[in-house]
């Protein structure tokens, strides 16, 4: 890749990332925004741009633990496994009761099932497992 594409790519890549922990702060804030999945995005980002970035986010003091597991262990907390299911219900509920017909409801909740398949699958709970 040209160097000045790839410069242009990690910067494209750092403002997606920045904008990306934004959303997940404010996630922090407005009930039923998630979190995690905006931060998980960010680090991703800098990972493919900015070390210092990623080191940043990885070892932030709020952020960092939660990270940190998703990394390592692949941890979604029950806490969050539930905020999201429910979440998931009641934007299918809201779906379902604003389209007429089965096309959109049925379609939003099969994607539904299915992320929320994958969220419930993870570990709740890092599992110390001896050397």
């Amino acid at each position: 890749m040209h160097l000045g594409v790839r410069r242009i790519f990690k910067a494209v890549l750092i403002v997606f990332g920045c904008f990306n922990v934004l959303v997940g702060v404010v996630g922090i804030i407005v009930p039923g925004l998630p979190t995690t999945i905006f931060l998980i995005i960010a680090l991703w980002s800098f990972s493919q741009s900015s070390d210092r970035f990623h080191r940043w986010l990885y070892n932030h003091r709020l952020f960092g633990p939660t990270l940190q597991n998703w990394t390592a262990h692949g941890v979604i907390p029950r806490k969050s496994k539930a905020l999201a299911v429910t979440v998931m219900i009641i934007s299918w509920c809201v779906i379902t009761y604003s389209f007429d017909g089965w096309l959109w409801s049925g379609v939003a909740g099969t994607l539904m099932v299915v992320v929320a398949g994958y969220i419930l699958s993870r570990p709740s709970f890092r599992v110390n497992t001896p050397l």
